[in-house]
């Protein structure tokens, strides 16, 4: 007997004999053993609790494991446990141990099986909200936009929302994402919008790549291997744009934009041509921000944090005449914060009534570091003002324009652009500066 001790009560199991077996009178429980197999018991309670156990001695200490219910088992099956682990214990390993052992592989299966089945869509939401404290508002709502859900309402149209470029990915699983497949996405997808998708794939990489890091998600993409050579050909290609508001286009640009019904939005749209400004800085322009005395402006600069540029005659004439609603300079009535939103629907609408090309927003910024050129404005100025970051290493550390000498070039850059439109270019009140205008020539 395993425990070195004789045991008198030792039958050869078949089934009759299991099932008439019963606990005695008085007793709490009482064992039986199988004559074939050492070790193999049926232990049976009062209350008839029937279940097959296995006796064993390791280490110099005796024990009992038990091998299950005697419904789950036929004899057969219960010898075949005992036989596997009397060949456990003969190697030294308790049947608890491997029991343990087994129910962690099972869990870390099921584990493995669950992270399997883990969408691009459910994990692209825990990376969103595992980096939004660390990214700025923009670059949040740039990724909530790739994912997008079409057919949502929009804020100020009665027309629904288009699905963002990843949001076909979403339902995918992150372990059965393929070369093949996003190849086919790509090919799909810069058909009606390159630019798009290019930014989406930019996205997708980063994504892709922090996921590789994260306990939940590690060791189910291959970020090297699924962005292979064929993938990366087939992001479509940036297009440099250009842009940009000629000379000979000023005049026609400033009465269409001077027509436009809602005087925020002319304004601002003047604004942006007149400064060279980010588009998200004039908007979040605030009237706290604007100093008529001293003609400045201070800009949330997305570099510096804020910068703080001249407030020229006419841009001054303009933003005076504009209504104080609430906070910001430019207001909206419709938008849920108050300012004005990226109003590219008006700007193309009075774009095509004057027959002028497409000129995007950023164009604006673009067109003002272009025709300040004209006016033989320092590169230097001209950064300056816009907000650039120094190029040259004097330009970085030894170049730091007072606002004063800004708003010299900055007048006669306005004059200019105005004097192209056709537009009297007012005098520089209380500077002592005289600007560039027609009667200069």
């Amino acid at each position: 007997m395993p425990n070195g001790r004789k045991n008198t009560n030792r039958v050869k199991f078949t089934a009759g004999r299991v099932a008439e077996f019963k606990c005695p009178p008085g007793k709490s429980e009482a064992t039986l053993w199988d004559a074939e197999v050492s070790g193999l018991g049926l232990r049976v309670t009062k209350n008839d609790k029937r279940a097959y156990v296995f006796k064993f001695s390791l280490r110099g200490k005796s024990g009992r494991y038990r091998i299950g219910r005697q419904d789950a088992f036929d004899i057969a099956q219960a010898r075949a446990e005992a036989r596997r682990l009397r060949t456990l214990v003969d190697a030294g390993i308790h049947p608890g141990e491997e029991k343990r052992r087994r129910e962690l592989e099972a869990e870390v299966q099921r584990q493995e099986e669950e992270r399997a089945e883990v969408t691009l869509g459910e994990a692209w939401d825990a990376y969103i909200e595992a980096r939004r404290k660390d990214w700025s508002a923009r670059t949040l709502r740039d990724h909530e936009k790739m994912m997008q859900p079409p057919g949502q309402p929009r804020e100020r149209t009665s027309q629904k929302t288009k699905a963002g470029p990843l949001w076909a990915l979403r339902g995918e699983a992150l372990a059965d994402l393929t070369p093949e497949g996003l190849m086919q996405w790509l090919n799909q997808e810069k058909r009606t919008r390159p630019t798009s998708t290019a930014g989406a794939f930019r996205l997708l990489r980063a994504f892709l790549n922090w996921t590789t890091a994260h306990p939940d998600y590690r060791g189910l993409v291959d970020v090297a291997a699924l962005l292979n050579g064929n993938v990366r050909r087939a992001v479509p290609k940036p297009r440099t744009k250009d842009d940009c508001l000629q000379r000979e286009q000023l005049r026609t640009w400033f009465d269409a934009v001077r027509q436009i019904p809602h005087p925020s939005v002319s304004a601002y749209l003047q604004a942006l041509l007149l400064t060279g400004a980010r588009r998200e800085e004039m908007a979040s322009l605030r009237w706290a921000d604007v100093d008529f005395q001293w003609r400045s402006m201070t800009l949330k600069d997305k570099i510096d944090g804020e910068r703080i540029v001249p407030l020229t005659p006419y841009l001054a004439q303009v933003l005076d005449a504009l209504p104080r609603r609430n906070e910001f300079v430019f207001y909206s009535g419709t938008s849920s914060s108050g300012k004005l939103a990226t109003p590219n629907h008006p700007h193309s609408k009075a774009l095509a009534r004057a027959g002028l090309p497409h000129l995007t927003l950023h164009g604006l910024r673009r067109s003002f570091g272009t025709l300040a050129e004209w006016t033989e404005a320092p590169v230097g100025v001209v950064a300056q003002i816009m907000g650039h970051k120094p190029s040259a290493l004097a330009e970085k550390h030894y170049r730091r324009r007072p606002l004063d000498l800004l708003r010299l070039w900055h007048s006669r850059i306005e004059g200019w652009i105005l004097e192209q439109a056709g537009i009297e270019h007012p005098q520089d009140g209380g500077t002592g500066l005289r600007v560039v205008g027609k009667d200069d020539n």
